[in-house]
């Protein structure tokens, strides 16, 4: 098939991305791609680059990487070269406008008069293109574009019923999150945030089943739901981040993302439940332990740093009888000190602490700089539990049975000034069915103490509930985005492109404000 496109023609951006898009999604169908140019003719694609590159490529002496369609990653990669050219609302971006207002063949509806660079492809299709090339950076990139730029994808995507077929290959970049860079993680996750943005798709993936989930090795996950999956995947990439990179970006986009779940959890996995819950009391553990540094850095309690040492990287570990007892005696005191003054003793010993190692020009050590991190990740996932108890109590017995599980440790924050709002129905729930299993008698199974909380609920008063306003959090780009996507894009395009040669010593870099 050949095509000819005349530049200067008011239908040249709209040939264009067709002829891209459906590269990407007939993969088996060569396309010759001929541009007319009033004193040259190029053939594809290493013609396009030359045109849109201005010379600045040629042959690799190397072998290239094979690829499945080398023609459809050079199309991808074009595709988002001038989808991210500079907009502006005087000179806005044709190819930009093209991606935020195509349709889906099967939509016969007209197009708005205002929009100038309009097409459809079939959407089915490249739903099915999507879901299978996200192993890639750029098909990762495509992927977040349409999403956050076309309504039209975005509402189709999310009334489909296999998601399953787009939400594993993006877990499974966030599971192997220390194989990929930091970019890739980046988009994988603020598509979670968009997709976690409506309701029905927090509802639906709870209701999706998955068998032997092999990629996922921490343990054997014979049947779970896609819901139960995206937690683990989502807390465990939190605990990498907080742990390695100490991202801020990156922990406060995944809390998000449950945060947006949590009203609609639904049968939680018994060990999704396990792992919110031991997530939270790692951090309250946490907690203690660099307050205990910070009040008393000269004489901290060594029981208290031992016990919490021995904590493994994935958290799941309990702490001795002994140690719990020494950790809840010693958090008792400690927070009834800071229910008086925690403001003003916080800061008094963190400017002490300052003080004291000012004169040997020694930076605040990591456990004092994160502290605010921690309080911020303990806050937030106290919410998430909240909200979940709140709205879906009766949908989460195995949520209950692993916050009654830590209970003690739970008890010693309900006073705290930072989380006594919080806590109050997190109290209340503890109190309510830690009665009735009292009351039930000692050395109960797990499976009776299931049908004891499973009973509580029914009888459990939902107006002592306290309301809270609901939580969601919406993904919104940054005012220039064009500082983070312009660079990624031409990163792909240096490190990815089949059959071009850049000369790095060629390469020049300019700052956006430059001439």
């Amino acid at each position: 098939m050949i095509l000819v496109l005349h530049f200067g023609t008011a239908h040249y951006h709209v040939v264009l991305y067709c002829i891209i898009l459906h590269r990407i999604l007939y993969r088996n169908t060569f396309i010759s791609l001929v541009v007319a140019h009033p004193n040259r003719v190029f053939s594809s694609p290493a013609g396009l680059w030359t045109v849109f590159t201005l010379g600045g490529v040629g042959s690799k002496a190397t072998a290239s990487p094979e690829l499945s369609s080398p023609l459809a990653n050079q199309s991808l990669l074009l595709l988002l070269v001038l989808a991210n050219l500079t907009d502006a609302s005087d000179a806005p971006n044709p190819y930009r406008q093209a991606i935020m207002s195509f349709k889906n063949t099967q939509d016969s509806s007209p197009f708005p008069s205002s929009i100038p660079h309009a097409f459809q492809i079939n959407f089915n299709s490249l739903y099915t293109a999507l879901c299978e090339q996200q192993t890639s950076d750029q098909a990762t990139l495509l992927l977040y574009t349409l999403l956050h730029q076309n309504s039209n994808i975005r509402t189709y995507m999310l009334a489909r019923t296999d998601m399953e077929n787009l939400v594993l290959p993006i877990l499974e970049i966030l599971y192997h999150v220390e194989e990929r860079n930091s970019h890739h993680v980046y988009m994988a996750l603020i598509i979670l945030l968009i997709l976690t943005e409506d309701d029905g798709f927090n509802r639906s993936i709870h209701e999706v089943i998955l068998k032997n989930i092999t990629w996922y090795s921490e343990r054997v996950l014979t049947e779970i739901s896609l819901g139960s999956l995206l937690i683990l995947v989502v807390i465990r990439t939190i605990q990498y981040n907080m742990t390695r990179t100490r991202d801020k970006y990156l922990h406060t986009n995944c809390l998000a993302a449950l945060a947006n779940m949590s009203a609609q959890f639904r049968s939680l996995h018994q060990y999704a439940a396990q792992r919110i819950i031991s997530y939270t009391c790692r951090h309250l553990r946490r907690y203690v332990y660099v307050l205990d540094k910070l009040y008393f850095p000269h004489s901290h309690c060594s029981t208290l740093q031992h016990c919490f040492s021995t904590l493994s990287d994935n958290g799941e570990e309990l702490l001795s009888l002994t140690c719990s007892h020494i950790l809840r005696s010693y958090a008792s005191s400690l927070f009834s000190l800071l229910s008086k003054k925690h403001n003003k003793v916080l800061e008094q010993a963190t400017q002490s602490l300052r003080g004291s190692l000012s004169s040997n020009d020694v930076p605040l050590p990591d456990y004092a700089q994160d502290l605010n991190v921690i309080e911020e990740v303990i806050r937030m996932m106290l919410e998430i539990i909240n909200s979940c108890l709140t709205n879906s109590l009766h949908h989460n017995p195995n949520l209950v049975y692993a916050l009654l599980y830590k209970r003690d440790l739970f008890e010693q924050f309900r006073t705290h000034p930072s989380f006594q709002d919080i806590m109050q129905n997190i109290d209340l729930v503890i109190t309510f069915f830690s009665s009735r299993l009292l009351q039930a008698g000692a050395e109960l199974s797990v499976e009776r103490v299931l049908e004891i909380i499973k009973q509580g609920v029914i009888a459990l008063p939902k107006d002592r509930l306290k309301k809270f306003p609901e939580l969601k959090f919406k993904y919104v780009e940054e005012e220039q985005p064009e500082e983070f996507f312009i660079p990624y894009v031409w990163s792909l395009v240096y490190n990815s492109a089949v059959g071009l040669y850049w000369n790095p010593q060629d390469i020049q870099l300019f700052t956006m404000d430059s001439d």
